[in-house]
């Protein structure tokens, strides 16, 4: 494809999205932008977090990683299933029950205003940081393609994409989310099938029944990792991840909790929540067959792209057809800003609920209050995004920035298993100082495990060593005096 057609069908995308926003932003009102007035249908809701669950860095990065780790992916896959079921029936229950509108609210009732504070700001870090590095990636991807060759500075790039996604989210917020949410899966999707489709037809596979006789027969198609506890991919260890990372990743976080939250009531949010945890492991097997016709036809045509390079680079060969590259361009365009666009909403809602306090202000001021800080996050994105550009030449150290990011939830995940499991009250004030030593010391743990523990090499459970670790410094600031729960 040409840059200007790319340039075309990128205005052409964000058009549609624009268009979107018109229609269900009509009301511009904070109940809307924060609940879409909870009347969400649930089964939009289910279709649109496959989106938002999978960025684009997964987009690029499950079908990349088939060729050195097989599908192991499906391991920590099936442990996602079980997470949700745990959402579906503990944690959306609590949230209903309580009407809340950002989740962290249930900190500030069960402990004090330090734990919700505290709380809050772990999400506000952990979605900026994440949000900016899944668009600087894509950024720069079509920094490349496209704008490079106009002569386009890499800064106007991005202030133009956070601008576009303002543009969209500004009045409707989570209303339009939700639509825009839907559309974007569907491009994901209907990307891997025709890239697949394509696949199919080079390597002569004639039929869905081929296709799936090649999967199985191939080496790289292995899923289950029992022999080496050391392993990072051992079953146990990616199993028990995958349930801890859904509880914590998607059941605590305000960006895919509030979701849930505009469903009309807790039984068609549970019927989302359900749904959406069985389709994604079809789709999870979707991208691993094709990560791996992918590899194949790389070893076939002596093509040494490897990884994350894999995907985007079959896909833009000029071979490969415009169709199946515009689809490719569409599927990690909406892969990367279904995510985004989600977390920006998301961001404003909680500093404007948790931080703010929005509620106790004027009436009048809500919406200017709740608009100004909009903007302001938009501009955060912006500037975290050119500092990634900045300092970090090499992308593989933001990727470790980027994982760092993700030890943020391990306090959340250690204060809401505090309150649900026990009836404890704590310090409140002493909360904060826990929520630093326990990620510190879980990077450290991380860091040196071979040496400490003979070879064994943490992997996704790093998340339940943290949550642990800030369980344990919750018992260590335990009152005397047990809280009642009624």
């Amino acid at each position: 494809m040409s840059p200007f057609s790319i340039l075309l069908l990128i205005l052409a995308y964000f058009s549609v999205l624009i268009l979107i926003s018109y229609f269900t932003g009509k009301e511009d009102s904070n109940a809307a932008f924060f609940k879409a007035n909870k009347t969400a249908p649930w089964y939009l809701v289910a279709f649109g977090m496959i989106g938002a669950s999978l960025s684009g860095v997964t987009f690029i990065s499950v079908p990349g990683a088939v060729e050195a780790k097989q599908f192991g992916y499906l391991q920590v896959v099936f442990g996602y299933f079980f997470g949700y079921l745990i959402i579906a029936y503990v944690l959306l229950p609590l949230y209903y029950r309580l009407n809340l509108t950002s989740i962290y609210t249930y900190l500030r009732d069960r402990f004090g205003n330090v734990s919700y504070k505290t709380g809050s700001f772990a999400f506000l870090i952990s979605r900026t940081v994440g949000a900016s590095f899944r668009l600087f990636l894509v950024a720069k991807v079509l920094q490349l393609l496209v704008f490079d060759l106009f002569d386009i500075p890499f800064a106007i790039t991005v202030v133009i994409t956070i601008a576009l996604i303002w543009l969209y989210t500004f009045k409707g917020g989570i209303k339009t989310i939700i639509f825009t949410d839907t559309l974007q899966t569907l491009f994901m999707l209907v990307s891997v099938v025709v890239t697949i489709v394509f696949l199919a037809s080079a390597l002569d596979l004639n039929s869905i029944g081929d296709v799936i006789s090649n999967a199985k027969e191939s080496s790289l198609s292995k899923v289950f990792f029992f022999d080496d506890v050391n392993n990072s991919q051992y079953f146990w260890k990616s199993f028990l991840s995958g349930i801890f990372i859904t509880i914590t990743m998607t059941g605590l976080d305000q960006d895919m909790m509030q979701k849930n939250l505009t469903c009309k009531n807790l039984k068609d949010a549970q019927k989302n929540m359900v749904s959406f945890s069985v389709v994604l492991i079809f789709v999870n097997i979707l991208f691993l067959v094709l990560g791996l016709m992918l590899t194949q036809y790389a070893e076939i045509n002596n093509i040494s792209a490897t990884k994350d390079d894999l995907f985007a680079t079959i896909a833009m060969l000029p071979e490969i057809g415009v169709i199946t590259s515009a689809f490719f361009l569409l599927g990690l365009i909406a892969a990367a800003y279904s995510s985004a666009d989600s977390a920006l909403t998301s961001l404003t809602t909680s500093f404007c609920i948790d931080i703010v306090e929005i509620e106790n202000k004027p009436e009048h001021e809500r919406k200017r209050i709740r608009k100004q800080i909009h903007v302001a996050f938009s501009v955060v994105l912006v500037v975290v995004i050119l500092l990634f550009d900045l300092i970090f030449k090499d992308v593989s150290v933001i990727w470790e920035l980027f994982k760092a990011a993700g030890y943020t939830y391990g306090p959340l995940l250690g204060l809401f298993a505090f309150g649900l499991l026990t009836k404890s009250q704590i310090k409140d004030n002493y909360v904060w100082i826990i929520a630093i030593l326990a990620p510190l010391l879980s990077y450290i743990l991380n860091l040196y495990s071979k040496e400490l523990f003979n070879g064994y090499e943490i992997g996704f459970e790093i998340l339940i060593i943290n949550g642990l670790l800030t369980f344990i410094g919750l018992l260590l600031i335990k009152r005397k005096k047990a809280l009642s729960i009624e």
